[in-house]
């Protein structure tokens, strides 16, 4: 079955951007928005302390994990938003760089951002999401 979200791709727009400029959902699908997916463990510690990697693969997990508790997948996401709580480049590219493989070729339109600080203790990533799915 083919999923509600359709990707845009600009022409208009550079094509440096490693991912879709824009997404839509038809009229009648049901949109997911969700909290942000933390690098949490099960027991509330924080995976892969001082690791920008390693927390963007579990905030990927996480993710999966409260899409399909919902009825969705990552190929049902909208758009993503990556926080990562550095002002250095590389620590972001390598954030993002976790993010865009586990997505592949479903590019969804995303922002990057680094940012001073995140809510848990040694947190580094957080990966905010919306996905829309039909009936």
């Amino acid at each position: 079955m083919a999923g509600a979200v359709r990707l845009i791709r600009s022409g208009s727009l550079s094509d440096v951007a490693e991912y879709a400029y824009a997404a839509t959902a038809p009229a009648d699908a049901r949109f997911i928005h969700l909290a942000g997916a933390c690098p949490l463990e099960a027991d509330g510690s924080t995976a892969a302390v001082g690791d920008f990697a390693g927390q963007a693969a579990k905030c990927v997990e996480n993710l999966r994990v409260a899409l399909k508790d919902a009825g969705a997948t990552l190929e049902d996401v909208l758009s993503t938003r990556v926080l990562v709580a550095s002002s250095r480049q590389p620590d972001l590219v390598r954030a993002w760089e976790v993010v865009r493989d586990a997505f592949g070729a479903h590019d969804v339109p995303s922002t990057l951002m680094g940012v001073t600080v995140l809510g848990y203790d040694d947190q580094l990533v957080e990966l905010e999401a919306v996905a829309a799915v039909t009936a």
